[in-house]
């Protein structure tokens, strides 16, 4: 098992391959460390360019097609050896010379994820920096989960932490929730970024409505996945409740003699009861499924950090 492996997803990254592994290697010289670059479907010769300058550290995972960075991240994730896991993007913008500092920090202050924040970040102010802030901010607010930049690839993780992340969909965005669920301890740095010299971003303002779709996934993995019915029991009594009182109102005003029939707050009473209903349905669905998901697959509602015993304690002390 090597210390260190880093994971590198690419898409069309050919003329960013040969300067990222020269900085790689000058960054890492001395670690024991093993590059792992997943490319996710290039069509302009990057596998090529990786298999030309690779050496017996780097490897190459080839994906049948372009499945998207998270999944991306999950293969270079269980084609890692080492028992320390960096995610650095391929386009040269995040610095390999970061990564030296940041497993350091891990390990000499006992943290499970250190992140990068790109402090003087390089790129356009308008399409990626102003978005991509409000971005943060809400991810904060919504989450809880506080640290100042959610979009930096650059992340050095233990092992155990990396490889139950569970990184599906577009969910790369949300690494640092994922770890947090977890139990993980989370840890921020700031890190160097460079401008793009080669080939173009991969990203643009029509991710604003990815990012919101996950958020909504986010928020109701980090506080209501164990107990689904908070939520929708909530809101569903909530629903029924003001169905009730409007309909308990219409129903006095008909026995006082005034035609209640067609007005648009009987429908508003019947949708809101109806609704209130579905609601609670839902919730206790959702229950049944989260028990037979934890049940069924033998999972844990909780994580385990570390277990000292007396002798092991006394042979620190020691």
């Amino acid at each position: 098992m090597k210390d260190l492996s880093v994971v590198i997803t690419v898409l069309n990254e050919r003329e960013n391959i040969a300067p990222l592994l020269k900085e790689i290697r000058a960054a890492l010289e001395g670690l024991d460390y093993e590059v792992i670059f997943v490319d996710d479907g290039s069509s302009d010769g990057t596998q090529r360019e990786i298999k030309g300058e690779a050496d017996e550290r780097v490897t190459l995972v080839e994906l049948r097609r372009n499945y998207g960075q998270s999944t991306a991240m999950t293969a270079g994730i269980e084609h890692s050896t080492g028992k320390y896991v960096a995610l650095l993007d391929g386009d040269l913008q995040n610095d390999p010379s970061d990564i030296p500092m940041m497993l350091e920090k891990l390990l000499d202050e006992d943290w499970d994820v250190v992140a990068g924040n790109r402090k003087n970040r390089q790129d356009g102010m308008f399409l990626r920096k102003i978005p991509s802030k409000i971005a943060n901010a809400i991810i904060r607010r919504m989450t809880g989960v506080y640290i100042k930049d959610y979009g930096c690839t650059l992340k050095v993780f233990k092992r155990e932490i990396a490889e139950d992340l569970g990184i599906y969909g577009e969910l790369h965005r949300f690494i640092p929730v994922l770890a947090k669920l977890q139990g993980a301890n989370i840890t921020q740095v700031d890190v160097k970024h460079h401008p793009r010299q080669f080939g173009k971003s991969k990203y643009g303002l029509n991710r604003t409505f990815k990012v919101m779709a996950d958020l909504i996934t986010m928020v109701f993995f980090r506080k209501y996945i164990q107990k689904p019915m908070h939520l929708f029991g909530t809101l569903g009594f909530i629903s029924f409740g003001l169905g009730a009182l409007i309909n308990l109102y219409l129903l006095v005003l008909k026995l006082a003699g005034h035609d209640i029939w067609g007005k648009p707050l009987l429908i508003l009473g019947l949708i809101l009861l109806l609704g209130g209903i579905q609601l609670i349905t839902i919730g206790i669905l959702a229950e049944i499924s989260i028990r037979t998901y934890f049940e069924g697959t033998n999972r844990k509602t909780y994580q385990v950090r570390r277990v000292y015993n007396g002798q092991e304690e006394a042979v620190e002390r020691g």
